[in-house]
């Protein structure tokens, strides 16, 4: 059965009177009654019961309108939920980032505005490292991916700059360079054990590190690798050597850590990406994107 003719149905009962419900669905009276006798005939049973002036709903009538009105109702917000979804203010939005990167506070305002622009968007986060995110993105797993380190395999990817922070230098409270609110030469570390993220995980944050102590004329002495950033302000708090670490982890607030600012180097800057497909067929994953790069021009 048509769905026009559950629409003809409730214009006509809501009416009492088959020319007023022609004139408020816009066509004429004689193919509007062919409607609903046809109606009537599919359903083997009469609907309306002919009056002077109008109609009014027989018993069988009676009982289909509820259900009519259900019937219009659930295809009407089908289709509602179906724009709402193409324009990606419904569905899921899976979203991955690296274990350094929801520190920074440019992080979370994007998922804060993003949840009070699309409040029907299911948000799944998910931490990871920067390859498998990358993966992830490829076999459409991820939808989007905050990460620092460049990805080695950008086939398929495409990955916008969001924000710079600066590096700061990480020892543990009773270290020698916990003192003092000067600027740190990193010269003055090339004696020092460094604590490092793994390459591996951090491929972006441990080259910056190697390449500006070289261009300081040192080779750092690596005493111990980490499985996640944070991890070596851990390590660093327990007096097993130093680190540096981007800005925002000052935010973690451990209050055996110290931080210490280094002078200026270019290479000494901790990036935050946001990775996504390149063809994306997700249309909340597109709004997110668009929506973080929109606020990083902003900033």
């Amino acid at each position: 059965m048509d769905i026009r003719h559950f629409r003809y149905f409730l214009a006509v009962a809501e009416e009492g009177h088959i020319t007023r419900a022609a004139e408020q669905l816009g066509i004429q009276q004689p193919p509007l009654s062919q409607q609903i006798k046809s109606m009537e005939m599919e359903l083997d049973v009469r609907l309306f019961r002919r009056l002077p002036r109008g109609v009014e709903l027989t018993a069988a009538g009676r009982a289909l309108l509820p259900r009519a009105r259900a019937i219009i109702a659930s295809v009407e917000e089908a289709v509602a939920q179906t724009r709402r979804t193409a324009r990606g203010e419904e569905g899921a939005l899976n979203v991955g980032f690296t274990s350094s990167a929801p520190f920074h506070p440019f992080i979370p305002r994007i998922i804060r505005r993003y949840r009070e622009l699309y409040p029907k968007v299911e948000l799944i986060l998910e931490e990871a490292g920067t390859a498998e995110m990358a993966e992830a993105i490829k076999q459409e797993r991820l939808d989007a991916a905050f990460v620092r380190s460049p990805i080695a395999d950008r086939t398929g990817l495409a990955v916008h700059a969001l924000v710079q922070e600066p590096m700061l230098l990480a020892v543990s409270q009773d270290h020698r360079l916990a003192k003092g609110s000067g600027i740190i030469a990193l010269g003055d570390l090339a004696n020092e054990p460094f604590i490092l993220y793994r390459r591996a995980a951090g491929q972006g944050l441990y080259d910056a590190i190697m390449r500006a102590c070289r261009s300081a004329g040192f080779e750092p002495v690596i005493a111990q690798q980490a499985p996640r950033i944070v991890s070596t302000l851990n390590l660093v708090a327990a007096g097993l050597g130093i680190t540096i670490a981007p800005a925002s982890l000052r935010q973690l607030g451990m209050e055996s850590v110290v931080f210490r600012e280094l002078a200026p180097d270019i290479s000494l800057k901790a990036p935050i990406w946001i990775a996504a497909r390149t063809t994306d067929h997700s249309a909340t994953g597109r709004e997110f994107v668009a929506l973080a790069r929109k606020m990083a021009s902003e900033d």
